[in-house]
């Protein structure tokens, strides 16, 4: 293992050379996040934690990217201790990382790009034992669910590119427009307003058949799904849109309808102090009640809260975090031929839509407005 050492770069130096961003994060956010992880520290008798994951570790940095592949492990991990807060990375990403990504208060420390990383990191612990971040997994998760006020911003603003996003797409799209065209338009401009498209799907009329639709060279047809997950100061935003060039079904028109109606039980269940596995029971009433089938649910997953994951976790019968006020959602109840989804937040009045773009079009459904097919 090799010792990291102090970047010797300095942050005055580093943050005026060239075009260098303006660090990131919100310092009054970032000290609620630190007594966060000091809560979970005391609970469990340790002076340090190592953390590794991208989700814990764009939180804790409050937007910071500490990646450069979308596919690879993070380029940085973080000893949080009693003194401090240390983040190792490697040699090669030190002085970007310092102009541009680190935030105030964080001693930076680097090795070189063949070295250990997380052994780097374990070993500045007083005793090169640090606790894991896999042995608090579910106490991460707690910390991160009430998001602070900067990150509610970011959140809302990031949704709502997003959603305009799908507007400026799918209403230039035709019969003609392929699959991949569509999403890389889309991915063209989720990079424009500087977010990474994490996740792209497209559906045309041949292949509505699958719930997650890696997009083809088919032409999108009479009809198609469009899925967008774009990530931006670590939090990703979820937004599913259809565009028909038709009138539509009877059919389609009632299961659209009726997706709906399912989403609105969803969000009536999503409540301060209820228990996750709650509301994933909810879900499948819902699919009994508005006549999709006891089974439906099986076929797909049905979302969950968001964040700093796309799904921060995955609702299921087993998950019993409780939800609290300001906690994001996304949830996705879909059926064959149909989906409805939007990243949401819980607020005092309620849920409250965050990917919205007033020029798309929306029904009222339980008093509250919502997508529906976009039909040119």
């Amino acid at each position: 293992m090799t010792a990291p050492t102090q970047s010797a770069v300095t942050p005055d130096a580093a943050r005026t050379s060239g075009a260098a961003s303006p660090a990131p994060g919100n310092a009054a956010d970032r000290v609620v996040k630190r007594r966060r992880i000091m809560d979970i520290l005391d609970r469990s008798g340790r002076d340090s934690l190592l953390l590794t994951s991208n989700t814990a570790l764009t939180w804790y940095l409050d937007g910071s990217r500490v990646h450069i592949s979308l596919a690879g492990d993070p380029i940085a991990a973080l000893l949080v201790d009693r003194a401090g807060d240390h983040l190792v990375t490697f040699n090669n990403e030190a002085g970007r990382i310092e102009a541009e990504e680190l935030p105030q208060g964080v001693n930076l420390h680097s090795i070189p790009w063949h070295g250990q990383l997380h052994a780097s990191a374990a070993g500045l612990a007083d005793d090169g034992n640090p606790l894991m971040e896999a042995a608090v997994a579910g106490e991460l998760r707690a910390a991160r669910q009430q998001l602070l006020p900067a990150e509610t911003a970011r959140y809302a603003q990031l949704s709502a590119d997003a959603a305009k996003a799908m507007t400026d797409v799918l209403t230039a799209a035709t019969p003609g427009t392929t699959e991949f065209e569509l999403v890389s338009d889309l991915a063209a401009r989720i990079v424009a307003v500087g977010a990474e498209p994490l996740v792209l799907l497209c559906s045309g009329a041949s292949r509505s058949g699958f719930r997650h639709p890696l997009a083809t060279h088919a032409p999108i047809g009479r009809r198609a799904m469009a899925v967008v997950c774009a990530r931006r100061h670590g939090l990703v935003a979820n937004v599913t849109r259809w565009v028909a060039f038709d009138a539509g079904t009877p059919q389609e028109l009632d299961a659209e309808a009726r997706i709906a109606a399912v989403e609105a039980d969803i969000f009536r269940a999503t409540v301060p102090g209820a228990k996750l596995n709650e509301v994933f029971a909810a879900i499948q009433d819902a699919y009994v009640r508005h006549r999709f089938g006891p089974d439906q649910w099986t076929l797909h997953h049905q979302g969950g809260p968001a964040g700093y994951a796309g799904r921060d976790p995955r609702v299921t019968a087993d998950v019993t975090d409780r939800i609290v006020l300001d906690q994001p959602f996304t949830w996705n109840p879909s059926g064959p031929g149909v989906k409805i989804e939007d990243t949401v937040l819980l607020t005092e009045g309620g849920v409250k839509v965050l990917t919205v773009d007033e020029r798309w079009p929306t029904t009222e459904v339980d008093g509250r407005r919502r997508p529906i097919t976009l039909r040119l």
